[in-house]
């Protein structure tokens, strides 16, 4: 056990990195103020009681550095200790959260106890991190064993299906922030790039589902689509395989055809290319599993596995989004997408978001002017589109001060995820790394129209305990891991 003196409080203290939680001081200012802008009506003579937000909010913020100092008060290695336990704990108020009879605009996640209100939600996440942290910490864990990340993949799902069953869907989103830790801790890229590939099949095949190539009867989205799954596999045998001629002669072979396919339509005769498209991946997948069983290469089945993975999901995205999505979600996407407008529904939020932004200018006009605030033509302004007031008030130096500010605490965390000795406070570091960057691109891209309003707060701004509490202890957490990383353990 380390000794509890004073030479070990001092020792904590000269330890901390105080350049973090400078920042995380000068972020409860911004988000203070911006709260005080965007609750703030005309007539209002006192910002400081506590029957306005922006009073309550200053309790919020004093009672999250008191628990931040509770934190850094006590020993690091309890947080390894007991990560699985507090786990559990989470779980069970997740699930006991789904049966709660206080439903707040759809949502069952919140937890009403008397005048305070808690999300768990909010929670779950350090907990989850504590517990990602402990298993993949352990002796001999190895993230490319299937067992072993299939440990790690139940750690994230499992709070997520719960909070899904709160109907809190952007909650849930927010759990495969983690996947940018597993990478860092060895996850094949191959995995991150068949994500990110799926949400562009997505995007591009619904976005373009309807457009047809000049006068033939060929979608433009399922035409590119099915041409980037075999670029895309061609790509993948290149770099998996090493195999640089066998890559671009499947790029010419299926960009050839695909080409004299679509020009035969054009000046011959109509018809939809599409299906010579999915001919070819079809031929693709049978030569890759034939070069895996040639070759004994399993990389090349991997491969194939792809490009029918790919297929399958994107016939299938139009199905997700018409049956399987909530009518609201899909009306978010559609707008998102362009395909609807609807600037009284779904897309009132963020136009009225942008013309608040717009409206700022360069120098904004100034603390508690802004118009489109203080009219209340924003919904949700002091919470998940807290970003808008900063935009209207504070202009463009304002708002690109307070993304500084977020791109030191990244850059910040970065450094001292980097310079952990053990795996434990790495992967904790990496986790809270990327649950704040996953909620700074969501939530000012939503703000700004280019990501779906799915209802996550901005770290440190959006009014409010939960969220609020939930990011400190997320934070102080690591900060109380990485002062005792030079401590000497007797």
């Amino acid at each position: 056990m380390v000794p509890q003196t004073d030479k070990k409080q001092k020792g904590v203290l000269r330890s901390l990195d105080w350049w973090t939680i400078l920042i995380y001081l000068a972020l409860l200012t911004f988000g203070w103020v911006s709260v005080c802008g965007a609750s703030y009506s005309y007539g209002d003579t006192d910002i400081l009681s506590l029957d306005t937000r922006s009073g309550m909010q200053i309790i919020w913020i004093g009672t999250s550095i008191i628990l931040g100092f509770v934190l850094l008060m006590l020993d690091d290695r309890y947080y390894e200790m007991f990560a699985l336990f507090i786990f559990g704990i989470m779980l069970v108020l997740l699930f006991a959260t789904i049966f709660n009879p206080h439903s707040i605009k759809g949502s069952r996640s919140w937890l009403v106890l008397g005048p305070l209100r808690l999300q768990p939600a909010e929670f779950a996440k350090f907990a989850t991190a504590l517990a990602l942290a402990k298993v993949m910490s352990i002796y001999g864990y190895s993230i490319q064993k299937w067992q072993h990340f299939a440990a790690a993949l139940g750690i994230i799902v499992v709070p997520m299906l719960f909070i899904v069953l709160q109907h809190e869907t952007g909650s849930a989103l927010v759990y495969l922030a983690f996947f940018l830790m597993f990478y860092r801790e060895g996850m094949p890229g191959s995995i991150l790039f068949t994500g990110v590939a799926m949400v562009f099949y997505f995007v591009v095949g619904i976005r373009y589902a309807d457009a047809m190539i000049l006068y033939t009867p060929t979608s433009v989205g399922k035409f590119v689509v099915l041409l980037l799954v075999q670029i895309f596999s061609g790509a993948m045998v290149w770099i998996y395989c090493s195999d640089r001629k066998d890559a671009l002669r499947i790029l010419a072979i299926c960009i050839g055809v695909s080409m004299t396919a679509m020009l035969f339509s054009l000046f011959v005769i109509p018809f939809n290319v599409v299906y010579v498209e999915l001919a070819m991946c079809g031929i693709l997948v049978g030569y890759l599993i034939w070069q895996s069983l040639a070759t004994r290469i399993r990389n090349y089945l991997w491969i194939a596995a792809f490009t029918v993975g790919s297929v399958v999901f994107f016939n299938l995205a139009d199905y997700m989004l018409n049956h399987v999505m909530e009518a609201h979600q899909r009306v978010r996407i559609n707008v998102l997408l362009g395909l609807e407008e609807d600037l009284k529904g779904a897309g009132y939020n963020v136009h009225q978001s942008e013309i608040a932004i717009g409206s700022g200018g360069l120098e904004g006009k100034g603390f508690l002017n802004g118009t489109q605030t203080k009219l209340k033509f924003v919904p949700e302004q002091d919470t998940d589109f807290i970003f808008c007031t900063v935009g209207e008030e504070e202009g463009f130096v304002g708002s690109a001060s307070v993304l500084l500010l977020f791109l030191a605490l990244i850059l910040r965390l970065i450094h001292l995820a980097e310079r952990q000795p053990y795996s434990f406070g790495r992967i904790y570091g990496y986790c809270v790394l990327s649950i704040f960057l996953f909620h700074l691109f969501i939530n000012v891209g939503m703000v700004l129209g280019l990501t779906p309003v799915i209802g996550i707060p901005l770290p440190f701004f959006s009014y409010g305990g939960s969220s609020l509490w939930g990011f400190t202890i997320l934070l102080f957490i690591f900060l109380r891991i990485d002062a005792g990383r030079n401590m000497v353990r007797t």
